[in-house]
């Protein structure tokens, strides 16, 4: 029997489109390099649990690599040349850096833009509270999360305390091995017939969300709540806060537990948080490790997206814009309002965020054709938005086949997708931001299993293949 193709098979493999698993494809030496580029991932989000620390985190590396202030830049009029890298951290929560190329701004800069914050429960601004002679923390969950998930799980406390007295304190327990942890509990099932016949969203309420701290009481009678008065003692002790300090407080709730290899054979990640860190760790390594481009390269990390991208330090704010606004002056001979808007115009930006890997289990909500997997690269995602694609970023044909020519030149493997069925649900990035600027924006991140839930997995070779891609970027012309 001959083994040669027929002329109908010839014509399949040339005209039809078929993803890959890039497991199947890549070498050994690639997989080794995948492998080792996660240990650093996962060491980095380890300590990098809230929007804070990965800024602060950002910075140490971004210095360390040869980065400079900008804004110690712009106060001295220093010039910039094609290969200066500066940065800038944005009120502690968001960052952007760049390495200046050899074009001027005015004919556009490359970016990679994602966001830092992930879903998770907040400290109330009065959150202690006793209870049954036991003491609480009274939360409000922050971003997108299927409540039940938090329950009986070991959390930690991250985040800051900014005192009467205007210093600032840094707390962060639950996560040494001599740290405590804590906990919301949950209703044993020998009692829980009435919260198991309740729909999933109304089992466990937000107001339910309360963390459970301590039941030693405060050796004093005359004590009313002394358990509380216990927990204040203790706080009051080892950070010097009252109270009332909770008032001008940020404190989270995060899972206590640190990423780990998921499978036998180690190539799943599993962690909290990793929408959409898995997207921002790449996009920062990536323009951390570029030499001088051709365009100016860009690296944008936001913060509350999970909430909108509101405020001053999401993707709404001005931050993009001041930052770029301030290169120019730095790099031309006159700023003007005019070289901006040029710039923007001519800019483009891969939106880093996340999508849903198909999951076996609840294989109902996807539509299999165009929906992505783990395990086959980097995802290019046209549109986002959920029903008729409203609240969406949807790319030009022109970019998204820009943005493919240039992965398959480089050996990118790369598939595309969207979340879920139409009219199943669907989510938004902060490309719709981007693209209100007149930028040319196209989602492109990693598919993820247990999107927002405390441990979310993906794939080692994706996050490299990712890391590789975004490097590719930042070198279009």
């Amino acid at each position: 029997m001959s083994d040669a193709k027929t002329e109908g098979q010839k014509l399949e493999e040339r005209l039809s489109y078929k993803r890959q698993n890039a497991w199947e494809k890549v070498g050994e030496e690639y997989i080794r390099k995948a492998f080792d580029f996660c240990e650093e991932y996962k060491d980095f989000l380890n300590a990098s649990k809230t929007e804070r620390e990965f800024a602060a985190n950002t910075e140490k590396l971004a210095v360390a690599a040869g980065f400079k202030k900008l804004d110690d830049l712009a106060a001295s009029n220093k010039r910039l040349k094609p290969g200066d890298k500066v940065y800038h951290i944005n009120r502690k929560k968001s960052a952007v850096l760049a390495v200046i190329g050899k074009k001027p701004l005015s004919e556009g800069v490359n970016i990679l833009g994602a966001h830092i914050d992930s879903p998770r429960l907040d400290l109330k601004q009065n959150p202690l509270y006793e209870d049954t002679e036991m003491a609480f923390f009274k939360t409000h969950y922050y971003g997108g999360i299927k409540k039940y998930h938090w329950l009986t799980i070991p959390l930690a406390i991250h985040g800051v305390v900014v005192k009467g007295d205007g210093t600032t304190v840094e707390i962060v327990i639950g996560e040494d091995d001599d740290d405590p942890v804590f906990n919301i509990t949950d209703l044993l099932p020998h009692l829980a017939r009435e919260q198991m016949q309740k729909k999933m969203s109304e089992a466990v309420s937000g107001e339910g969300l309360n963390v459970l701290l301590g039941s030693m009481p405060f050796n004093d009678e005359k004590v009313k709540e002394k358990v509380k008065l216990n927990i204040l003692d203790i706080l009051n002790k080892r950070y010097g806060i009252v109270e009332e300090d909770f008032q001008s407080a940020e404190l989270e709730i995060v899972p206590a537990q640190k990423f780990r290899d998921v499978g036998f054979d180690k190539s799943l990640v599993g962690g909290y948080g990793q929408d959409d860190r898995v997207c921002a760790y790449p996009a920062l390594r990536a323009v951390l490790d570029i030499d001088t481009p051709e365009r100016t390269a860009v690296c944008l990390l936001t913060d509350k997206e999970e909430i909108g991208s509101m405020g001053n330090t999401g993707a709404q704010s001005s931050l993009l814009q001041d930052f770029l606004a301030n290169i120019i002056a730095l790099t031309d001979d006159a700023y003007s309002d005019l070289k901006l808007r040029a710039c923007l115009s001519k800019s483009r930006m891969l939106s880093a965020d996340v999508n849903a890997a198909v999951d076996p289990n609840y294989e109902s909500v996807y539509e299999k054709r165009n929906a992505t997997y783990l395990g086959h690269g980097i995802i290019l995602q046209k549109y986002t938005g959920a029903r008729g694609k409203y609240d969406s970023s949807d790319a030009s044909a022109e970019f998204v086949g820009e943005v493919r020519k240039l992965f398959n030149d480089n050996g990118i493997f790369w598939q595309t997708g969207e979340l879920g069925k139409v009219d199943e649900g669907g989510g938004g990035t902060i490309a719709q931001y981007a693209a209100n600027l007149g930028i040319d924006v196209l989602d492109c991140g990693i598919a993820v299993l247990s999107m927002h839930s405390p441990f979310e997995i993906t794939s080692k070779i994706d996050i490299y293949i990712t890391y590789n891609a975004y490097k590719v970027f930042c070198g279009i012309k």
